[in-house]
């Protein structure tokens, strides 16, 4: 108590290594990285400072993320870190020359017929005209349905 020592871990917040700038006690720490030939290497060491860039496809990938998924995230992450985004948000809709050729829905081709059935059911809901008892019950179903997937 006397120390008065507060912690905060953060993934993908930058904007709090910021921090260390302005406030007189508040310090940086990161996981030490090695990169060889397109790989990442976590060497599972603290050193001081922030992190000199975000390598959360490649935790997508080790954390066996399917490929198309981490292929995509290593297109949008290309494509923002040479255009920037407005206000550091990400851009709701990806490039338009990546739009021409995309599927309305990008995620359908990453489920099986039973989740794209879901996906389908989840857009058809008029959730506006609905009770919330009505949604509740949606929900549910879908829910149940969702469950059928991990069997």
């Amino acid at each position: 108590p006397r120390l008065g020592c507060k912690t905060l871990f953060a993934t993908h917040y930058h904007a709090l290594a910021d921090l260390a700038t302005s406030l007189p006690r508040a310090c940086n720490y990161n996981v030490a990285v090695v990169e060889e030939e397109g790989s990442v290497v976590f060497l599972r060491h603290i050193v001081p400072g922030a992190a000199d860039r975000s390598y959360g496809v490649h935790v997508a990938q080790i954390a066996g993320l399917p490929n198309p998924v981490v292929t995509r995230a290593t297109e949008l992450l290309a494509y923002f870190e040479a255009h920037g985004t407005p206000s550091g948000v990400p851009a709701v809709t990806p490039p338009a020359s990546r739009l021409r050729n995309a599927p309305q829905a990008l995620q359908l081709g990453l489920f099986n017929e039973v989740g794209d059935a879901l996906l389908r059911r989840l857009e058809s809901l008029d959730i506006s005209s609905m009770t919330p008892l009505d949604a509740l019950n949606a929900l549910h179903d879908l829910q149940q349905r969702a469950k059928g997937l991990d069997a």
